[in-house]
């Protein structure tokens, strides 16, 4: 683990106020912690440098109990365990950090932080992409243009959202015809720059089955974290 003791400090601290819990635990490394909230909306087990935190009512807080991690980073047990009480399914998460300057690639395209090229960008890729990265949701966003005479055609695109006054919630789209050009890489460089020079963290969660996006992070210097499962239990 290369990343700073002041970024740990700062993830575990992110964390712990998004699911209402001690930083403090966080950081003795407690094998788990809890958080009972009988009104929550979701059911979720966050692993997070070796630590578990489960949160959800008092029902699923008795049984997570009596299971190890590993059961409980599967989405599929979330759900067994929630669907008496109406839980749907959400989805399972790798959760990785990079605190260090991103290599710039050498300019291979123009950068809009217009969101209509973004908009533009998600219409281009298939939907459960879009779904997946929300990039014109977000509250930065970096697309890269063709530098076509005509109109420019979006090709990639990355952005982030602010968590906790701390991180950046990063993402990143590539136009089925611009995959494998090294475009992706550029802007998720480009987003990464922006927020270190914000003073953020920056984030990358990645559903555990999408490999593509897994190998970006790791190219990006993304560093592995944890783990985080969600069931929704209500609307």
């Amino acid at each position: 683990m290369t990343l700073q003791p002041d970024t740990l400090a700062t993830i575990r601290q992110s964390w712990a106020s998004i699911l209402g819990v001690s930083a403090e635990a966080l950081a003795r490394g407690e094998g788990r912690v809890y958080r009972e909230k009988n009104d929550s909306a979701v059911l979720m087990f966050v692993s997070l440098f070796g630590t578990g935190i489960l949160l959800g009512p008092s029902w699923a807080i008795e049984a997570g109990r009596n299971l190890p991690d590993a059961d409980l980073v599967s989405h599929a047990k979330l759900l067994e365990l929630s669907t008496p009480y109406g839980g749907r399914p959400l989805g399972e998460a790798r959760l990785y950090y990079s605190d260090s300057t991103p290599t710039l690639p050498t300019p291979k395209a123009k950068v809009s932080r217009a969101r209509a090229h973004a908009v533009a960008l998600e219409a281009a890729c298939p939907p459960e992409d879009t779904a997946e990265v929300g990039l014109s949701e977000m509250e930065n966003t970096f697309t890269l243009l063709s530098d076509s005479e005509k109109e420019p055609v979006p090709m990639a695109g990355a952005g982030y959202d602010v968590w906790e006054e701390a991180v950046a919630h990063l993402g990143a789209l590539v136009s089925p015809a611009s995959r494998r050009t090294g475009l992706g890489s550029q802007a998720v460089a480009i987003a990464q720059k922006h927020a270190l020079d914000a003073g953020l963290i920056s984030q990358w969660r990645v559903h555990v089955d999408n490999i593509a996006s897994i190998r970006t992070a790791l190219r990006a210097g993304f560093e592995y974290a944890g783990t985080q499962t969600t069931v929704i239990l209500k609307n």
